[in-house]
Formats: C-alpha cells, sequence, structure tokens
C-alpha cells in the first residue's frame, strides 16, 4: 500500500548550528518491510526535540540509523561529518544512543565500571577516564552510586546510569528511546527535571505526550516511515487532526 501522509509545516524554532542532518533516508529490513522512506530532518545545537507516533512508525529504525547500527540509503551528517563506514568510532562517539532498556546498557558489575567502558575503549589516560566519570554520574545526579551493583539499582536508577554511560563519552547528541517507560511518578519527574538540566542537543522517542507538552519545544511526528509534521510542541498539541489522523493523543 502506498503512503499517503503529506509532511504538514509548522513553525520551527530558530536554528543556529547544524548538530543532525538527516536527507532522504530509505531502509528496509531484509524481510521486505519499508521502515523508512525519504525521511529528512534537522538538529539545531541545544535543540531538545521530542519524536512520536504509533508503533511502527519508524522512530526506532532511525534512530539505529544516526550512528550506524543500521545503514540505509541517504545521508546522515552529525556536526558537519557524513557517516561513513570509515568515520563510524568517531560518530558514535558523538551520538549518545539511549535504548529504552537500560540493561541492554549496563553489563559491568559495578557504575564506575559501566561508566567507565566509553572513554576507557578511547584510549584516554586513567585520569581523564575518572575525570569523566566523575562529570557524567554528577550530571545525572548519582555521583554516590559509583560503587554500586548495577543489576541492584532500579529501573530508574538504570536508566540515569544509562544515560550517564554516554555522558561519559561528551556525544554532540543525545539519542533516548522511550526515556520514561516503565517509571512510577517520582523516578518519572527525576529524569524529566535531570532531561532538563542538561545542556545537550537531545532527540528523544516517547509515547509519553505529557512528557512531550512540559519538556520539548519542538517535536516531530513520523508514521509509516515519512516524517508527517514537524514544528513547534505547542502548534502541534493544538492540531487534533493531525494528532487523530496518526494515532496520537491529547495530554
Amino acid at each position: 500500500m502506498p503512503v499517503t501522509h503529506l509532511k504538514k509545516q509548522f513553525s520551527l524554532p530558530e536554528c543556529s548550528g547544524d548538530v543532525l542532518t538527516v536527507q532522504d533516508l530509505h531502509f528496509s529490513y531484509p524481510d521486505g518491510h519499508n521502515a523508512l522512506h525519504g525521511v529528512s530532518l534537522k538538529l539545531c545545537e541545544g535543540d531538545k526535540v521530542a519524536l512520536v507516533g504509533p508503533n511502527g512508525a519508524g522512530k526506532s529504525t532511525l534512530m539505529l540509523h544516526l550512528n550506524g547500527i543500521l545503514n540505509g540509503h541517504g545521508d546522515v551528517e552529525v556536526a558537519g561529518q557524513r557517516l561513513t563506514r570509515d568515520n563510524l568510532p568517531a560518530i558514535r562517539s558523538m551520538v549518545g544512543l539511549v535504548f529504552q532498556s537500560p540493561d541492554d546498557q549496563l553489563f559491568s558489575p559495578t557504575v564506575f565500571e559501566d561508566v567507565a567502558f566509553g572513554p576507557l575503549h578511547m584510549g584516554l589516560s586513567e585520569e581523564e577516564v575518572r575525570a569523566r566519570v566523575d562529570s557524567a554520574l554528577e550530571a545525572v545526579r548519582m555521583s554516590a552510586y559509583r560503587d554500586r551493583l548495577s543489576h541492584h539499582l532500579s529501573v530508574g536508577e538504570k536508566k540515569r546510569i544509562a544515560i550517564a554511560t554516554v555522558l561519559s563519552m561528551k556525544p554532540s547528541l543525545l539519542v533516548l528511546d522511550e526515556p520514561s517507560a516503565g517509571l512510577d511518578p517520582r523516578a518519572r519527574r527525576t529524569l524529566i527535571n535531570l532531561l532538563r538540566d542538561l545542556p545537550i542537543t537531545m532527540l528523544v522517542s516517547t509515547h509519553d505526550m505529557k512528557l512531550v507538552q512540559e519538556l520539548f519545544p519542538r517535536t516531530i511526528v513520523m508514521d509509516e516511515g515519512k516524517v508527517v509534521a514537524d514544528g513547534l510542541t505547542i502548534e502541534i498539541l493544538e492540531d487534533e487532526a493531525l494528532l487523530n489522523a496518526h494515532g496520537l493523543e491529547k495530554p
């Protein structure tokens, strides 16, 4: 069945310095499922952008292209560098991808070792590794947990440590998949405050429309592998026809 969604135009925030550019990205899985149909978008320095849409819209597939886990047809640039096989390690250090389940990201015995893993594999000195771990844990307000066993933490605590594991790489872009999923109200509020305070460009895939309303000035809507709307969150959330057409609820 052909995709008939047309992109709806909305106002966009002022832009200063490109951090991410995706141009005409297409991708099909080996079973023939066409997951992305010419996706194009741009994130500027300091942008905090929500990525929303129904299940199967292509959000996770898009996110897995941003650091080369998947490789489709089209162009992906991060901080002016085009994603290629040759510069894949550099791109992966610039794009911090945090999966929905923190257990997919935490595999070392202690919190310190989890957060130090990336910097160690960058060949940094022990002093610099420790400094990065301390800075990342402080950013997610988990400094007191550095010697704790990762698998003994709560889901909310694990999610914050998972964010720290990518912050320790000092990325240009933080990409999160469903960060509020599975959190109780207190842990969710802690996460919202944390994401609000992080001074980093951010793309967050979520079904939590109240989170979108509260935290993200800009929203990108995807459906059937295409970007169908991109603009100011306040305008998109007022367009009930758009929300209803793409399986979204007004918060």
